[in-house]
């Protein structure tokens, strides 16, 4: 196994990831019902923050927290929706990567998910 190290790493890691949320029941209709996302429009946003988190691209641009903060108003996002996504978040990377890169890139996606639940679940109006 190699480790991330490029754009296309990040293309097959997030395009793979995201065939497994979809068969996920308990993620995908976020995705599919509730955001009703145009993934043509949404996979190069994906690649593209996740490119500027890891290899520190700067191609991302964006508010991720005020998304989900919306995508929150519309169907609550609980405890158990960030467990299972990150979850499968991990176990992609380890079917598909291993190295510094992907350990850090596991790193994030906790922090990111950790940072996620106590911002929305925030009642001092700091978002």
């Amino acid at each position: 196994m190699v480790d991330i190290n490029n754009r296309e790493d990040i293309i097959l890691l997030v395009e793979t990831f995201y065939q497994q949320v979809l068969a996920d029941n308990r993620l995908n209709y976020f995705f599919t019902t509730v955001a009703k996302l145009d993934f043509e429009k949404h996979m190069p946003k994906m690649y593209d923050f996740w490119e500027s988190t890891l290899l520190h691209s700067g191609t991302y641009a964006g508010n991720i927290l005020r998304v989900h903060k919306e995508l929150d108003a519309k169907s609550p996002l609980r405890k158990e929706h960030f467990d299972v996504w990150l979850s499968l978040f991990i176990e992609t990377v380890d079917a598909l990567f291993q190295g510094q890169h992907a350990n850090l890139v596991k790193e994030r996606a906790s922090s990111i998910a950790m940072v996620m639940q106590l911002r929305l679940n925030d009642n001092n109006g700091l978002l």
